[in-house]
């Protein structure tokens, strides 16, 4: 795949002597969906305001479509469109004379067709003339993604898109994103929302006290680092396993009725069919069983922890 932005052994000191991002190396495909995952203070809004040139990196290089973000700055922020994390949008201007301003702004001629299409497809257009301040959050937060890809960028930053929206807009929201995606845009989105990540991305980071812990394909990395169990509820419970069970490392429940296995499903052999038969010998009879995958929350949350 073509690498649209390259990001090399970037660090962020702030004056305060907080060390935000730590030697970050990553690379963001053309046409990708790339989400960054991390706890608040991770460095993910750091990240991309450095890509995006409001914030100046400590150490280290970014370039996008081949460009430097500091000698080549005019090229690489018209190929980049930013939504903001905050609600930054003035009161008493129209949502039609906004957008419009903004693409202006790039030195692009009007074009009122573009802008027209672009407030349908982000369910703006019946509030063109609608001023900003009788807007809901959601609806302003729409009006943000208008503004970035009001100069036709071919790279979207998405900093928390759906922070403080109802679940309704949410999916909404990423339904839009999807649409974006399929039209060209690479997009590169910031969220504390795992099932976000999980729903929409075609790759996931991870970001943790200023380091990439990981990024990888969001299948792959749910292949390789997601654990099945199995969950073997008992018809008598029990606070002691014979010991003939303990190599299988069980996890009993805290009143015994139930016990955990964790197996990996790639391996040559899971141990089950074993397991089974080592708990009939043992005297240890089953009233139910079911097994379960590790979600992407459970990988991210074992990731950040192992960071720390």
């Amino acid at each position: 795949m073509q690498t649209i932005v390259k990001i090399s052994k970037l660090s962020k000191t702030y004056k305060t002597g907080y060390l935000a991002l730590k030697h970050v190396d990553l690379e963001i495909y053309d046409g990708e969906i790339l989400a960054l995952l991390g706890p608040n203070g991770a460095g993910k809004t750091t990240l991309i305001s450095i890509i995006c040139g409001i914030v100046s990196a400590s150490t280290g290089s970014v370039t996008v479509a081949g460009h430097d973000i500091v000698s080549g700055y005019r090229v690489t922020r018209d190929l980049i469109g930013l939504v903001p994390q905050e609600l930054t949008l003035g009161s008493f201007d129209t949502v039609w004379n906004t957008v419009s301003f903004s693409r202006g702004l790039y030195g692009i001629i009007p074009n009122p067709a573009f802008i027209e299409q672009l407030l349908k497809d982000l369910s703006l257009y019946d509030k063109k003339n609608d001023e900003l301040m009788t807007l809901s959050g959601g609806m302003k937060r729409r009006v943000l993604i208008a503004k970035a890809l009001s100069h036709e960028p071919r790279i979207l930053f998405l900093d928390e898109p759906t922070a403080g929206v109802d679940v309704e807009l949410r999916q909404e929201m990423w339904k839009l994103v999807r649409r974006l995606n399929e039209s060209g845009v690479t997009i590169i989105l910031t969220t504390h929302y795992i099932e976000e990540a999980e729903e929409i991305a075609d790759r996931v980071g991870v970001i943790s006290k200023g380091e990439l812990v990981l990024v990888d394909d969001k299948n792959t990395l749910m292949h390789e680092l997601g654990k099945k169990q199995l969950v073997l509820y008992l018809k008598n419970p029990t606070k002691v396993l014979p010991g003939k069970l303990a190599q299988y490392k069980l996890d009993i429940s805290e009143n015994g009725d139930y016990l955990t296995y964790t197996y990996d499903t790639h391996s040559t052999r899971t141990g089950i069919t074993s397991l089974l038969q080592d708990l009939h010998e043992a005297g240890l009879s089953m009233r139910d069983l079911k097994t379960s995958q590790s979600s992407l929350e459970d990988i991210f949350v074992n990731l950040v922890r192992q960071g720390v």
